[in-house]
């Protein structure tokens, strides 16, 4: 499903990273364009392959109080989604999807990110938040066939089932989708709190964002330029620089940043404010404060 298609908000589909994305694209915020590869083709394959009966058994004999015990689960789980290839049936929407997301940009092979959307990754009360894969810079078919089959691997880490069964969910009822996204060229990327992460202050705005892709501030390996903005005036109340020292740009190796770049702000007040115009906008459209 396209994120412009109205399905693609539909969760119990999509999961709650695409049905996010969909309805950002669907109510006009900028959003890289995109498809969900549906739980259903997560189910058609666990059915098809076989693969449904030996999760099954498997996670029926396993001690989950053993680090070992998960562990050598997840490898051996991960092999099986490596080498069980997708039923025809299953890949050529896929490969079909992903060929027209290329032309509608006017680029075969089109870098995308392939990122897990599982049905209870934003759901209340859970946060399954760094539990499953994304990965960044995927091109050409097979690429995008073997990546969807690692995200929907991720769903049985050793980290996401111990997560899952703490938090009384089972493992084989959670509902997998896919997001296929173009990846932006980010000359600086971060992320943005329509309140104060720090004081929880709803009349704040804060951004934060380092050089490249935005890998480097989610892990940590950063510390980013941070400005705090006034929702009311629509002012920049603070700016402090971080130490910008590396960065991505293709999502697979970090580059080490010169020092004047480093002693720059990476993002220009305009810019900042802009991005602030969209989170009023995003908390506006869910009706609460947004983590962007």
């Amino acid at each position: 499903l396209d994120f412009a298609d109205p399905a693609a908000t539909q969760t119990r589909q999509v999961g709650g990273k695409a049905h996010g994305l969909a309805a950002m694209t669907q109510a006009g915020i900028p959003v890289a364009p995109g498809f969900a590869v549906t739980t259903r083709a997560y189910r058609d394959h666990l059915d098809r392959s076989g693969l449904g009966a030996r999760l099954a058994s498997l996670l029926a004999a396993l001690d989950r109080d053993s680090i070992g015990a998960l562990e050598q689960a997840e490898a051996r789980i991960r092999d099986w989604f490596e080498y069980t290839p997708l039923d025809d049936a299953v890949r050529a929407p896929i490969v079909e999807r992903y060929a027209r997301l290329g032309g509608s940009v006017g680029r075969r092979d089109l870098p995308v990110a392939v990122r897990s959307s599982a049905t209870a990754e934003d759901a209340a009360g859970t946060s399954f938040a760094g539990e499953y894969e994304t990965f960044i810079g995927v091109r050409g078919d097979d690429a995008v066939d073997l990546h969807v089959r690692r995200c929907w691997a991720s769903v049985y880490s050793a980290r996401a089932l111990s997560y899952a069964w703490k938090n009384g969910i089972d493992p084989l009822a959670v509902e997998m989708a896919v997001v296929v996204q173009k990846v932006v060229a980010a000359r600086a990327a971060g992320v943005m709190f329509t309140v104060s992460p720090l004081s929880g202050d709803r009349s704040r705005i804060v951004v934060e964002a380092s050089w490249g892709l935005g890998l480097a501030v989610v892990g940590g390996e950063v510390t980013p330029d941070r400005w705090v903005v006034s929702k009311v005036e629509r002012q920049i109340l603070e700016c402090s620089l971080g130490d910008k020292h590396l960065e991505y740009l293709d999502g697979h190796t970090a580059s080490p940043v010169d020092h004047d770049r480093r002693v720059q702000p990476c993002l220009t007040d305009a810019q900042v404010l802009a991005l602030a115009q969209l989170g009023r906008q995003l908390e506006r459209l869910q009706k609460c404060a947004q983590d962007i």
